[in-house]
């Protein structure tokens, strides 16, 4: 069954917008629990504009559900995650300028120091993602490397999506949608975990949660947006709902 983790980054990032104390992150964490969420993910940035390290060792302490701590593949993040030992710690790039992560993990270009930092997680405990774009030459690396899981980068799908008129029939999206069904393959033919994420919503997400064999959809902007609305728990089960339905379809059950 096709499985979801809620990025509630941007519940931080509202907190911080008065630097106060709400809303809570782990709060938000327990209502997407109670909506359906299967895991609950943050990013921990080097320059801590949201979530920060006392949520995510808050997180840790207090969430009945997996971790999933995305992370910069540095030296300082290393030792927090080895320390706070969340379930899955997710290697992201990491840029500065960035509104949010764009494009994916370039394991070809440093394979060797990532595949030390695979160990040393692997060695704490800890199962390993790699966040990539949709191409074989990454997948097949990230297996070199030691990855548990290939989280799929669906950025470039979701803006076909949306430039094609929401269209999913759409040449462009057809041609976003079969890189990454071609990725999951890889993925799973090399033992890894096929999971994707990344711009997906309530609109775009169900061709790719009916793909063959993706497990997992990590999906936290579209959730918060349509929280304001009606509420973080009503938002996440509204997503699950979409993502099973297409799943089970996909499946031809």
């Amino acid at each position: 069954m096709i499985e979801l983790g809620v990025n509630i980054d941007h519940v931080a990032t509202l907190r911080q917008a008065r630097r106060g104390f709400e809303p809570d992150p782990i709060w938000a964490a327990v209502e997407a629990h109670l909506g359906g969420a299967d895991g609950i993910t943050v990013h921990l940035r080097e320059d801590r504009r949201h979530i920060n390290d006392t949520d995510v060792r808050r997180l840790r302490d207090l969430v009945q559900i997996k971790l999933n701590l995305e992370m910069a593949a540095t030296e300082e993040m290393v030792g927090i995650a080895c320390a706070i030992k969340p379930e899955m710690s997710m290697l992201v790039p990491e840029g500065r300028e960035e509104i949010t992560t764009e494009g994916g993990l370039d394991i070809l270009a440093q394979e060797a120091r990532l595949r030390e930092v695979v160990a040393r997680l692997a060695a704490a405990g800890i199962g390993v993602s790699v966040f990539i774009d949709a191409e074989i030459a990454q997948v097949e690396a990230a297996a070199r490397i030691g990855a548990h899981v290939c989280e799929v980068h669906t950025g470039p799908y979701a803006q076909a999506f949306r430039q094609g008129g929401r269209d999913a029939e759409s040449p462009a999206v057809l041609h976003e949608l079969a890189r990454i069904r071609a990725a999951g393959g890889a993925i799973q033919a090399l033992g890894m975990r096929f999971n994707a994420g990344h711009a997906l919503n309530y609109f775009n997400l169900q061709p790719v949660a009916a793909l063959p064999g993706v497990r997992e959809l990590h999906i936290g902007h579209a959730i918060v947006s349509r929280a304001v609305f009606v509420g973080l728990r009503e938002a996440v089960r509204e997503i699950k709902r979409l993502m099973r339905e297409a799943s089970r379809a996909g499946d031809g059950s």
